[in-house]
């Protein structure tokens, strides 16, 4: 099926802008040295064996929005480790008319006139001079197997989840959270100096109040959001559903007050606790210190005291429900990349995963080992197998 056939299709299904990738071309990224893969909307397959390649396809187009990616990982990382130390993305993206195709390139390329690297992006060849830009175009989220021990592990790592959560319906999100921990910085700095001036101290602290306020109501915004998305789905589905709450002094303070209140707040605390920040070395209030707290709604158990695989279905549960709440919220579906997510399904839940990617209406992106995982998906996907970086359309 062509994407110009099929948009309509998609419309059907979703009610909603959907973006669908119809070529991805990578330059010395990560394993490839150069590939091309032409695309319809259908749910993209990859399999093969660990190793091959496959993350590495999802990572690139993560990267076609804000951030570092489903890795995280730092630029110089992501360049073929036999290449010239650059690497380059190139995507072409189609929304509702099959002539109203976006070209998407960034990589990390040498600064013209200077010695060194930087991340640059452009669309449709202009450059994007904030990285929110990507988000006119379209929508990514994911779920990896690094996200498995989300529930157990540390708050920081909830915290970010938490923030992308927040970043696909809220493209100014990341600058902010950027500028808060900026500006928190500059606080501690300031403190290590007995003799910084107090005025520069509460200028840091007024600003930190602002952003971290900020913050926090985009956090509570999300979360009450999610609350009702989860209501709409029911308990009817094959993936539990979630209950999320907020732990943090500025998410509670909103609840009770008025923003300017809570900002206010925030900002007589953080003077009244310089003393102790300074004997901490570090600012021990605030939405850096914040944690997201999951419950298994049927159970009413916390999520970090489930059974692996209800911690596995309630991260799918959560992926999924998050993709619907971001097409009602912004009216474009987002593009799912779903890394290694069926092995640990049994036939019933793949087949409800299948039926629930169809309901949404967006191009999602699969990997796995073994392509008998996704046999609901025959005559509804396009698959490709890979090979040590070498990717061919399959039967």
């Amino acid at each position: 099926m062509t994407p110009e056939n099929s948009t309509a299709d998609r419309h059907s299904l979703s009610g909603r802008t959907a973006p669908c990738l119809i070529r991805l071309a990578l330059t010395d990224f990560r394993n490839y040295a150069g590939l091309t893969l032409d695309l319809g909307p259908e749910p993209v397959v990859l399999f093969g064996d660990n190793g091959s390649g496959k993350t590495n396809l999802l990572e690139a187009v993560s990267l076609l929005s804000p951030g570092r990616g489903l890795r995280r990982a730092t630029l110089d990382a992501v360049a073929r480790a036999d290449g010239p130390g650059t690497w380059a993305i190139s995507a072409r993206i189609t929304r509702d008319d099959p002539d109203d195709i976006v070209t998407i390139g960034t990589g990390y390329q040498a600064v013209p006139g200077a010695s060194e690297k930087r991340r640059i992006t452009r669309i449709d060849g202009e450059p994007a001079h904030r990285a929110e830009a990507l988000t006119d175009h379209s929508r990514v989220l994911w779920l990896t197997p690094a996200m498995d021990g989300l529930f157990t592990g540390a708050a920081a790592d909830r915290r970010r989840y938490l923030d992308r959560l927040v970043l696909a319906v809220d493209p100014g999100h990341g600058r902010r959270v950027n500028a808060f921990e900026k500006a928190m910085r500059g606080r501690n700095r300031l403190l290590e100096d007995h003799r910084a001036d107090p005025a520069w101290l509460a200028a840091q602290e007024a600003q930190m109040a602002e952003l971290g306020t900020a913050i926090a109501a985009a956090r509570n915004d999300l979360v009450a959001r999610f609350a009702h998305t989860m209501t709409e789905i029911g308990a009817a589905g094959q993936f539990p559903a979630a209950v999320l709450a907020l732990e943090g002094t500025l998410e509670a303070a909103l609840t009770d007050s008025a923003a300017t209140d809570a900002e206010d707040g925030y900002r007589h605390r953080l003077a009244d606790q310089r003393y102790r920040d300074r004997a901490a070395g570090r600012t021990l209030e605030g939405p850096h210190r914040s944690d997201l707290l999951v419950t298994h709604a049927a159970k009413a158990m916390p999520a970090a005291l489930c059974s692996t695989g209800e911690q596995k279905a309630l991260l799918l549960g959560l992926t999924l429900a998050h993709a619907r709440l971001v097409a009602d919220f912004v009216d474009m579906v987002p593009i799912l990349l779903l890394d290694e997510v069926a092995a640990h399904l049994d036939a019933a839940r793949r087949a409800a995963l299948v039926d629930e990617l169809m309901r949404l209406g967006g191009q999602s992106w699969l990997t796995g080992t073994d392509r008998a995982l996704f046999s609901a998906l025959d005559g509804r996907a396009q698959f490709f197998s890979v090979h040590n970086a070498a990717v061919e359309p399959a039967a």
